[in-house]
C-alpha cells in the first residue's frame, strides 16, 4: 500500500510517531479496539503501560495479518489510556510498531477501559 503523509505548518507539527494525516486508497480493515489480553493466557500481558501497549498493538498486528495487512497499512489509530501521565512510556512502545509515513493518530484518557486496562488502540489499515 502506498500512503502518503501530509503534512503543513500551518498546523501543529506532530509530536509523537503520527502523522498529521494520511492520504491512502485502497480497501478499508477496521481493527476494533485491542486490550492488552494475551491471546495464549486470557489475561493481560503485565501490570505495566509499555507491556500493556506492546501487546495491544500486538493483537492489533495479528489481526491484520489475518486479513492479508500489516502494520504499515495503518492510515489511523485510536489509543484510549487510563492514565494520559503514561502517555510517554505508551508512545516509546509504539513507535516500535509503525515507521514512516507514521499512521495519523488520536490519544486521550478515558474514564475507564474495561477489566481496568491501562491501554486500548484500535486501528484503520487500507489495502
Amino acid at each position: 500500500m502506498n500512503n502518503t503523509a501530509i503534512a503543513t505548518g500551518n498546523a501543529p507539527a506532530a509530536i509523537g510517531p503520527y502523522s498529521q494525516a494520511i492520504k491512502a486508497e485502497g480497501v478499508s480493515i477496521n481493527v476494533s479496539g485491542q486490550l492488552p489480553i494475551d491471546p495464549a493466557t486470557g489475561e493481560f500481558a503485565g501490570e505495566g503501560i509499555k507491556s500493556q501497549t506492546r501487546q495491544s498493538l500486538t493483537n492489533v498486528r495479528a489481526i491484520l495479518e489475518e486479513a492479508g495487512a500489516g502494520m504499515a497499512d495503518v492510515v489511523e489509530t485510536t489509543v484510549m489510556l487510563s492514565d494520559i501521565a503514561e502517555f510517554a512510556d505508551m508512545n516509546e512502545v509504539y513507535a516500535e510498531f509503525f515507521v514512516e509515513p507514521y499512521p495519523a493518530r488520536a490519544a486521550f484518557q478515558v474514564a475507564a477501559l474495561p477489566r481496568g486496562a491501562k491501554v486500548e488502540i484500535k486501528a484503520v489499515a487500507r489495502v
